[in-house]
Formats: structure tokens, C-alpha cells, sequence
């Protein structure tokens, strides 16, 4: 739209300050057009660009002129409503039509940290009188355990976190680590497990009696788990830098639970990551669907009889969700979905059908989620 105004495409610092004012001058109707011309200018020059000031200015007011006449073409688009990449656009629209897809899109962050307990060294009541007298506001979060905490500063500073009454960690990923009915004296197995969240609640499920392997590809991302680790004081708990897509033979058919909180394209988290509308290009999709499924292939043999397999992301995407898990089962008839929901809490129950459960950000205040539990019922 903007290039109609210019007859040689600006430097690229330029062209960014300007596709921002554009988007004021034609999205908000809060910031006056004086200003968010003004505050343009202002830009070019602090990028060391005064040259090129007075380009900017006029290009503006061309646009304002255009806009008043009427002269622009309207903007119907819902990908350049809300800053999100065609392809990414016509993926929701697919899947869920396009109103549904536009109240994903225009989903925005809640400026809140959610934070669960630590059972092994505090209760619910001595917990919440942490937080009020450290001046701490929070609310009950819908997944027991979880507290919506409004403060302005980061609540990793307290030393409750460092001496690890608490961490910090989203109610969805809360879930995922529920699905796996975790007890005391059992194997589990987190297969992507960094940063440790989901790890360190399945071990403190377990009172940190048994064992929880939690597996990262990267050094730099197991480190993230074995920091979790001391925090906790979690001797359950056992990182490692493995490649979750390579057999392991001293795994098979040991493990009373496993985890595949699979790599994904994160477009339930959308509000809280902006970046992912624009940097996900349908090519990087589809090598994800491959990754996922090759994790979950390889998984699937470390799940001994009578033992559950977790599918989790945090997409929305059926072809990453519930059509990987169909596959799969195709493939694998000596593992069937488990319709018991009671690990999810009651106003979450209505989202969990035959074995599998989608949570939507903008409709269930959670992040955006899949879980899927498995029961292997033989060799």
C-alpha cells in the first residue's frame, strides 16, 4: 500500500518506521495523526536517516490525504487485519472457517504470570499467605495447583522461587503433566523436556520417589533441566542430552508413562509470541509434522504394557494434532486412546473427546493446547 506513495523503495530502517505509522494512521484510532507523523520523523532522525526526514514526513501525509478521499482500498484482509502471514492465514481458516480464525488471530497476551506450587515443601494455605505477604495479587487458576499472579515484577526474584516453593509454568503445560498420572515408585520418561517444567511437576507428582527421565537434543537446553533440578532438590529427576528420535534399548518396554511434548509450530501460544506469525513458512510446518512424528514413532517403543503414552503440543493445528495422532494409531494397533478425562479440571472436560483434547487461548483461558493419552494394551 505504501509503495504507491514513494517512486524508490527507502532504506530498510526507513521502511520499517514507516509501515509502523502506517499501521497508526490506519488501524488505531487512539494516537492522533499529527502525532504518530511527528513520532515518525523523530525516528528517521534518532536512526541517524535526517536526510531522509523529510521523505518520510511527506509520504505520511500523502497517506493521510488518500486515506481521507478515500482513495485506498479497504482493508477486508484478515491476515493484513492482524499482522499475520497469508499462509499462516489460510492454515486456521481451513481448519476452523474464518470467524473462529480471526478470534485466534486477534487473540492478545493477558499481563499475568501463572505459577504452580511445589506439594513436597509447602501447602495450598501456607502458599497463598506467601503471596499476599510478599504484596503479590493472584487469583485460583482453573488447573489445580495454578495461581494467576498480576504483579509487575518477574516472581523468578522471590526467594520462594529460588528456594523452590514455586515455579513458574502455564496451566496447559501443567496439564500435559497431569495427563500422564504420574505415582510414586513409577518410570517416567519426559522425551522434550526443556526447560524441565513438566519434568520437575511428574516428579514432584511421584513425592520424587522412582524416576523421571527428561531428554533434550541441545547441552544448553538440558542445563535449563539439571538448574530446575537443584532448585527443586528433585533427585528423581534425570537429564540428558538424547536425540528422542534414536532407539534405546535399555528403554524398551520400561516405562510406566512417557511424554512427547513434540516440537510444533506454537500457534497456541500466538498471543504471548507474536514472532511466529511471521517467521513460519509452511515448508518449516511440514519438517515439523516429520520431526513429530519420528519422535513419537521412536517414543512409543519405551512404553511397556499397561503403560500411557502422552502426545502434547502447543498448536492448534489438526495436521500437527489430532491428525498425527490418528496415523499413528494406524500404524500402532497395540495402542488405543483413553476417554478418561478426570486428569483435566470440570470447565476443561467438555474440550476432551475420545481420548484427545484441544484447548483455544481466546475460548478457555489457557494457553493454546493438544493433549492426547494412549494406553499400550500388548507387545
Amino acid at each position: 500500500m505504501l509503495s504507491q506513495f514513494w517512486t524508490e523503495r527507502p532504506d530498510p530502517v526507513v521502511e520499517d518506521i514507516l509501515h509502523i505509522a502506517a499501521a497508526q494512521l490506519l488501524l488505531m484510532d487512539r494516537i492522533p495523526d499529527h502525532a504518530a507523523v511527528d513520532e515518525a520523523v523523530k525516528q528517521v532522525r534518532a536512526a541517524g536517516r535526517d536526510g531522509l526526514s523529510g521523505l518520510t514526513n511527506g509520504i505520511l501525509r500523502s497517506l493521510i490525504r488518500a486515506r481521507d478521499d478515500g482513495e485506498l482500498p479497504e482493508i477486508d484482509d484478515i491476515a493484513i487485519r492482524h499482522s499475520v502471514a497469508p499462509n499462516l492465514a489460510k492454515r486456521l481458516i481451513a481448519a476452523f472457517g474464518e470467524d473462529m480464525a480471526e478470534d485466534i488471530m486477534a487473540d492478545r497476551p493477558r499481563p499475568a504470570q501463572t505459577i504452580r506450587f511445589n506439594r513436597l515443601k509447602t501447602t495450598q494455605e501456607a502458599f497463598e499467605n506467601y503471596l499476599n505477604t510478599h504484596g503479590v495479587k493472584w487469583e485460583r487458576g482453573i488447573v489445580p495447583g495454578a495461581y494467576i499472579c498480576q504483579t509487575a515484577g518477574n516472581l523468578a526474584r522471590l526467594d520462594g522461587f529460588r528456594n523452590g516453593y514455586y515455579s513458574i509454568q502455564g496451566e496447559s503445560s501443567m496439564l500435559a503433566a497431569y495427563a500422564t498420572a504420574a505415582k510414586p515408585g513409577m518410570n517416567a520418561l519426559d522425551a522434550c523436556a526443556a526447560p524441565g517444567g513438566k519434568s520437575a511437576l511428574i516428579a514432584e507428582m511421584m513425592g520424587d520417589v522412582g524416576r523421571v527421565y527428561a531428554w533434550d537434543v541441545h547441552e544448553h537446553r538440558v542445563e535449563m533441566i539439571r538448574a530446575a533440578k537443584r532448585r527443586l532438590k528433585l533427585d528423581s529427576l534425570r537429564p540428558a542430552v538424547r536425540d528422542a528420535r534414536k532407539p534405546c534399548e535399555d528403554f524398551e518396554l520400561l516405562m510406566d508413562a512417557v511424554l512427547v511434548d513434540a516440537p510444533c509450530s506454537g500457534l497456541g501460544v500466538l498471543a504471548d509470541k507474536p514472532d511466529i506469525k511471521y517467521r513460519l513458512t509452511d515448508e518449516s510446518i511440514e519438517q515439523l509434522i516429520v520431526l513429530q512424528r519420528e519422535i513419537l514413532e521412536n517414543c512409543a517403543a519405551f512404553v511397556k504394557v499397561g503403560g500411557l503414552l502422552v502426545y502434547s503440543t502447543c498448536t492448534i493445528l489438526p495436521e500437527e494434532n489430532e491428525q498425527q495422532v490418528r496415523a499413528f494409531l494406524e500404524k500402532h494397533p497395540e495402542f488405543a486412546l483413553v476417554e478418561d478425562n478426570s486428569y483435566l479440571p470440570e470447565p476443561l472436560r467438555a474440550r476432551s473427546k475420545g481420548g484427545m483434547a484441544q484447548f483455544f487461548s481466546h475460548l478457555d483461558g489457557i494457553e493454546g493446547f493438544f493433549i492426547a493419552r494412549m494406553l499400550r494394551k500388548g507387545a
